[in-house]
């Protein structure tokens, strides 16, 4: 048995949770997700709570009901509080920048990174070079920072470039002389 996939999600007070064939959709007061079931996974709503049931017992089943669990988990909080990863840019004449539907990025190149936002992701950047990438799916969100980060990962030699707020990047000796 899954000790994450026997463990039922609690519905908070403000959000519906319907299933209707072979998809989750969750309601909350920031906005709406829906999810695919996999076909050996059942879902059972009541009482407040969501349970996620096997229908059958071998392998792939096993490993999908604790997916299924975490995503649905995801979808619950994502809508009641949201997600968010912050991101920071490091370097001499380094900036991030929100111009309209754009996150322009100044990053030592000969030219500016213009990454149009997408829709359901909210980017907002201050003028300490911090980047937070907030919004209800917690896939989105992660992949956007990731997307965010890859344009100029941090440079092992002096540390700069775009890091997680988090993130502790481990400094390299330069050539001696």
């Amino acid at each position: 048995m899954s000790r994450i996939g026997k463990l039922p999600i609690p519905i908070p007070p403000g959000v519906t949770v319907a299933v209707s064939e072979g998809a989750v959709q969750v309601k909350g007061p920031k906005g709406a997700l829906s999810q695919a079931l996999v076909n050996r996974i059942s879902v059972d709503v009541r009482d407040g709570e969501v349970a996620f049931i096997r229908t059958k017992e071998d392998r792939q089943s096993r490993a999908n009901h604790g997916l299924m669990r975490s995503l649905v988990n995801n979808m619950v909080i994502g809508v009641t509080q949201g997600f968010q990863k912050q991101l920071q840019v490091k370097g001499v004449g380094y900036r991030a920048d929100v111009r309209g539907p754009n996150l322009v990025l100044q990053l030592g190149y000969s030219h500016p990174v213009e990454y149009p936002i997408p829709e359901g992701i909210e980017i907002t950047s201050d003028k300490t070079n911090k980047i937070t990438v907030s919004g209800i799916d917690k896939q989105r969100v992660g992949q956007v920072a990731a997307v965010l980060r890859s344009f100029r990962p941090p440079d092992h030699y002096k540390g700069k470039g775009v890091r997680y707020v988090d993130e502790y990047v481990r400094l390299k000796a330069g050539k001696t002389a």
